[in-house]
């Protein structure tokens, strides 16, 4: 569990969100640009968590969508899961 919980991909969206969380703490006015940055960490967020259930999913041998950017990975994974038996 380690490995996924520490990828860059969330350890990137975990890091923007305390950005954000600082900056809403300013006395500055809540804009459509802060609007749009906190959009931007959402979509971030959930493309990260997707990649870690694709990465676990084909890790344990079962089907991943042919969108998924781990699409390539399926084989490797596979077979590294095979081989640990």
């Amino acid at each position: 569990m380690r490995k996924y919980l520490f990828g860059t991909g969330l350890l990137s969206a975990v890091t923007g969100g305390v950005t954000l969380l600082r900056s809403a703490r300013s006395p500055e006015p809540f804009t459509w640009r802060t609007a749009l940055a906190w959009l931007s960490w959402g979509i971030t967020l959930a493309l990260a968590v997707g990649s870690v259930v694709d990465t676990r999913r084909a890790s344990r041998g079962k089907l991943i969508p042919m969108d998924s950017p781990r699409d390539d990975d399926k084989k490797k994974l596979l077979k590294r899961r095979v081989s640990r038996r």
